[in-house]
């Protein structure tokens, strides 16, 4: 078996989220669709982060194991060459809403989700109707105290649990998450928040970000966000941030785990 890399980007605002689900249509079952045309074989995906429904993704990654002799050598997939020119075959395959940007070719216990160092994700807020934004953004048309916005991502970096912000009825682990980038900036003419971390809990960015601009609206004090945090405890934190303002910008690996003979298309 030769295991791969599979690096992708998709617009989720018509998928019930990243991962496979019974009667649902969701990123997983779109890309194994694809391959399974294009390999002629059923093709299991195991993804490197869930995203929910109406989240978006720069780039996530899955991986998937190939039998080598039962495609032969000369398959082009096989073929550094050939996985290149085979991702522009793969794409015509899926739907415009999916895109393949990457195959890598990878050590045989490389695995797409615990090999992963960390996740960063950008949530965008405007303020100004527009409708360009409308499912790529969380339209908020309220005054912003931008002081207490990045005073309250400042906090977040001095906490690892992070159990107020995990959607309750989650299973985890643990609720640590060690924070290595908070922060919010402005980009053009909305709000972005930017949150990089080891791992996350479930809706714990969306419960962050709508927390946090309760601080910026003056409804909640920046003491009082960081007693929400310190409470450990979903009931003291808002959800209401929508899933379609949420985009998984970036998975990063160990350096060189990527590089077994790489093929990549360009954005």
């Amino acid at each position: 078996m030769t295991r791969f890399f599979l690096q992708v980007a998709y617009k989720g605002t018509r998928f019930s989220g990243s991962q496979i689900q019974e009667n649902a249509l969701t990123v997983q079952f779109e890309l194994e669709k694809a391959l399974q045309v294009f390999f002629r074989t059923p093709i299991g995906l195991t993804g490197s982060s869930r995203t929910d429904a109406g989240v978006h993704a720069l780039e996530n990654f899955y991986h998937f194991d190939l039998d080598a002799e039962a495609l032969g050598e000369g398959h082009p997939w096989l073929q550094p060459g050939g996985r290149e020119r085979s991702l522009y075959n793969l794409n015509a395959i899926l739907p415009p809403d999916v895109v393949a940007r990457g195959v890598y070719p990878v050590a045989g216990d490389a695995h797409s989700r615990f090999h992963a160092l960390s996740r960063e994700y950008h949530y965008y807020v405007y303020r100004a109707k527009d409708p360009f934004l409308d499912d790529r953004g969380y339209y908020y048309p309220y005054q912003m105290d931008p002081d207490g916005l990045r005073a309250a991502a400042a906090i977040v970096l001095e906490h690892t649990d992070f159990s107020s912000f995990s959607k309750r009825g989650a299973q985890h682990r643990t609720p640590l998450c060690v924070i290595e980038e908070s922060r919010w900036e402005t980009v053009g003419a909305t709000w972005c928040y930017t949150v990089r971390a080891n791992r996350f809990l479930r809706g714990m960015v969306r419960g962050l970000v709508a927390t946090m601009l309760q601080v910026g609206r003056g409804k909640l004090s920046v003491d009082g966000f960081r007693e929400v945090i310190l409470a450990a405890d979903p009931r003291r934190a808002d959800f209401t941030a929508p899933g379609h303002g949420l985009f998984l910008a970036r998975v990063r690996y160990p350096e060189g785990l990527l590089d077994g003979g790489s093929s990549h298309i360009d954005p």
